[in-house]
């Protein structure tokens, strides 16, 4: 180890999915970090993406964080890596990172530098016959062990890398690491680790920069913000001027999301936040110790996360005024339900109802005893196997809140509910198939690792 302390900086909690803001950036940059990292994907955009393999996030806002990130990186010799390229971490994805990398450095004549690049994509033969050998693949969050059949209706599969490839690649003198799939936290923990620094602090530095400036306050995404570690604490700083990390931010961003929020599973092991201690370092910093790693035993779990495909789907919109339509809005889409169930007789069809508007909340089709909202919208979306018949389903759907019986209704009500005259296409409907974990003898065994030269 060579360095007593080791700056990170961190511009996005999910690069290119909004454009990171080039202010704080830099200001971050005036900082001379060691290294840019950045996350780039999650589950959190749900299956689609993954199932088709595309992006969730534009491409002309990838390449601007991308392009902001390579220059300072090569400006100040510091390495730069991203995990989860192009949102779900696919080897199409990371390819296209790659290339994305290669022609902004032709385009601003960078001298040559090294880059690493991995893939975490899995075929499904490679599932089956970890299956077939007496494996098994156990499922998360309740789910039952992965099955042939499930195995089947998976599309296309991602493993969640931990710290190792990105390690692996700075060995061998990495100076831009793209990333497949991986833990969120492994892009940060991953330097930490390799410039010597302890993996209970290391992997904590992981979890407070992961998300960029929502461990800060007042809230303001797309922020960059500064992790520092030493051998004894991790520091992370706000780097927008109105912004601070305070102990109430960073403690409350670091128990986020989890049932019990003193544990973070990452790839490896667990992150015990326990006895973690905060402290106002300074007016914009807060400073963390006592976080604890405990790394799994063998065998080593690897995660898998898998998409198949459900249906096409098109989507209608319903906006609904009339006081007693709204009143009884249960009654107008069970007789749409009803509708829809008569047109598509022997159809395999999904169809959902998603309201938006009862009491100025979000809902389903649970009954409310008074919704006193002046409005509603209905969001329709009708799956089924072929375009035309996830067409006929919305349509149906969506017509059908408009021509609604209500039993107690003399006249024409309908007329006090708007809605649009024809569907919207949509991208077709997946649903996660897999969220599992596989059991490996060298965490190194799903990825590839490769290196290329960029740069004149």
């Amino acid at each position: 180890m060579s360095k007593s302390e080791l700056k990170i900086l961190c511009p996005n909690g999910h690069l290119g999915f909004a454009p990171s803001k080039e202010g704080s950036f830099a200001l971050g940059k005036e900082q001379h970090p060691d290294y840019y990292c950045c996350d780039s994907g999650s589950d959190d955009i749900g299956p689609v993406p993954l199932g088709e393999d595309a992006c969730a996030s534009p491409y002309a806002w990838q390449v601007h964080d991308l392009e902001m990130m390579l220059l300072a990186a090569r400006e100040q010799n510091a390495p730069m890596i991203i995990g989860s390229a192009g949102d779900t971490g696919s080897n199409s994805r990371v390819d296209m990172y790659v290339d994305i990398i290669k022609n902004l450095a032709q385009k601003h004549n960078l001298k040559p530098f090294k880059l690493a690049y991995f893939y975490s994509e899995l075929p499904q033969a490679a599932l089956e016959a970890k299956m077939d050998a007496g494996v098994e693949i156990k499922g998360l969050d309740n789910r039952p062990a992965l099955t042939k059949e499930e195995l089947d209706a998976t599309s296309r599969i991602v493993a969640v890398a931990g710290v190792h490839p990105f390690i692996e690649a700075l060995k061998q003198g990495a100076d831009v690491i793209i990333g497949g799939r991986c833990s969120d936290c492994a892009v940060f923990a991953a330097p930490a680790i390799f410039e010597g620094f302890p993996p209970d602090l290391s992997y904590y530095l992981g979890k407070v920069l992961e998300c960029a400036s929502f461990c800060a306050e007042p809230y303001g995404a797309k922020e960059s913000v500064l992790g520092a570690i030493t051998q004894e604490d991790v520091k992370v700083t706000a780097m927008h001027p109105d912004q601070r990390c305070s102990i109430a931010s960073v403690a409350g961003h670091a128990m986020y999301e989890r049932s019990n929020p003193y544990y973070e599973y990452v790839a490896g092991g667990l992150l015990d936040m326990t006895n973690c201690s905060y402290e106002q370092f300074d007016e914009k910093t807060c400073r963390i110790t006592g976080p604890v790693f405990k790394p799994r035993e063998d065998p080593y779990l690897v995660k898998l996360e898998g998409s198949g495909k459900v249906g096409e789907m098109r989507v209608g919109i319903a906006g609904v005024r009339d006081p007693y339509s709204i009143k009884n809005i249960d009654k107008v889409l069970a007789w749409a339900r009803e509708q829809v169930a008569e047109q598509m007789k022997g159809v395999d069809y999904e169809l959902h109802f998603i309201v938006y508007g009862k009491n100025g909340v979000m809902g389903d089709m649970e009954p409310q005893k008074e919704i006193t909202s002046h409005e509603l919208c209905v969001v329709i979306k009708g799956v089924a196997p072929t375009a035309e018949q996830a067409e006929l389903v919305a349509t149906m759907g969506t017509r059908g809140i408009f021509y609604a019986r209500l039993p107690e209704v003399k006249g024409t009500a309908g007329t006090a509910a708007y809605t649009v005259d024809e569907v919207l296409t949509a991208r077709a409907a997946h649903r996660w198939t897999m969220n599992h974990v596989v059991p490996v003898k060298d965490p190194m065994e799903l990825f590839e690792l490769h290196f290329d030269q960029a740069g004149k």
